[in-house]
């Protein structure tokens, strides 16, 4: 069979397509009509992986953990901040230099460091904040710290000055924080990881899985329930809560005990009601599973008032979601991918960059994939 009619015959079905082997510079993934809508189609073509080795080090500390990444038209560089919990050094973000054009991803550069700093003014104490994501507003840089649920440390979101200084933080939604009983609240490690910026301000945050009282986190036979709280960007007031359903875990452990799980680790706003979300999944002795999806808000019930969706008698829409691409179906070998920026080649046209993050571990890397941007939803 032709690698032609291959990609004929995925059009034909509606899936994303690889006109060329994925690991070729300039094979593409069309998605022509998510959700039969094809006024939402997207085409993504290939432009290359780039890969930091972990122990690299920038200013005497140790870089990695990129869990949040975002573009910055005004320089043409990226954002991108740490999950270091303040260990390896003051929790921080970086400043990146992205090199890509037509002919592909050549490089990514470190050009500054900035110590994220706490409302007293200081860098944050060890252990009482871990960054997970990172986006760019109109009155400063917006970040999210996930909590620690075994510590009963609470999530947050917060606006930062360019130098890292606090600004403001977001009001954090009744039964989000963590409680000792496990019976409310985020669970550990499973909690704000995803940030996005709609065109009208509005704020996005989601949470990895599901809250204790919503349900079970994803298993091999299950999916998982996470809300997507919608602030008002500029009061920092939430607005309303959506469902997005987390799709069971695609792949076993190969040990009975092994680490296995499945989580929402990035979105990005296409517009203010079509999102892209990343459901990054691991398997211990396979490794990470990455797909991305589009997803709709419109029609979705706001489940704000909805004490527990576990317990609720009351009809819940969650967000439409429709895959737009799977990673390793397509061929290549995603790490820990927790972040997802929409910047510029260098011909101006936008492009898609995944990164991970190689949780400090010889065993990973801090790894880096873009994708042209052929066509996004009108």
């Amino acid at each position: 069979m032709t690698k032609r009619y291959l990609a004929t015959a995925a059009l034909a079905l509606l899936s994303s397509a690889a006109a060329l082997h994925a690991t070729d510079i300039g094979a593409t993934f069309e998605t022509p009509c998510p959700f039969g809508d094809c006024a939402a189609g997207i085409s993504l073509s290939y432009l290359g992986e780039f890969v930091i080795p972990t122990g690299h080090v920038e200013n005497g500390v140790e870089f990695g953990g990129i869990s949040g990444l975002d573009f910055d038209a005004a320089t043409g560089h990226y954002v991108a901040i740490s999950d270091d919990r303040s260990e390896k050094g003051p929790a921080r973000f970086y400043e990146l230099a992205v090199d890509v054009d037509r002919a592909g991803l050549k490089g990514v550069a470190v050009v500054k460091q900035v110590t994220l700093k706490d409302k007293n003014g200081e860098p944050f104490a060890r252990r009482t904040v871990d960054p997970e994501s990172i986006r760019l507003g109109r009155d400063g840089i917006y970040w999210g710290s996930e909590g620690d649920g075994k510590a009963l440390i609470a999530p947050f979101v917060r606006v930062a000055s360019q130098d890292g200084a606090f600004m403001r933080e977001f009001k954090l939604p009744e039964d989000f924080a963590p409680t000792a009983d496990k019976s409310t609240g985020i669970r550990d490690n499973l909690a704000f990881e995803d940030l996005a910026i709609a065109p009208s301000g509005d704020i996005f945050v989601g949470i990895e899985a599901a809250l204790h009282q919503d349900g079970p986190a994803a298993s091999l036979v299950n999916g998982s329930l996470p809300r997507i709280i919608r602030y008002d960007g500029t009061t920092g007031e939430p607005k309303a809560q959506y469902v997005y359903p987390i799709s069971p875990i695609p792949q076993a452990a190969e040990k009975a005990d092994g680490g296995n799980d499945n989580g929402m680790s990035e979105i990005i706003a296409l517009d203010d009601h079509r999102l892209l979300a990343v459901e990054r999944s691991y398997a211990q002795g396979v490794g990470n599973n990455v797909k991305i999806f589009m997803i709709d808000l419109d029609g979705a019930t706001d489940v704000s008032a909805i004490a527990s969706l576990a317990k609720t008698d009351q009809r819940v829409v969650p967000v439409r979601k429709s895959q737009v691409l799977d990673l390793r179906a397509a061929g290549l070998v995603p790490d820990n991918i927790e972040s997802m920026a929409i910047g510029k080649v260098k011909d101006g046209s936008d492009a898609l960059i995944l990164g991970s993050d190689n949780n400090f571990s010889t065993s990973q890397k801090t790894q880096f994939y873009v994708f042209k941007i052929l066509r996004r939803p009108q």
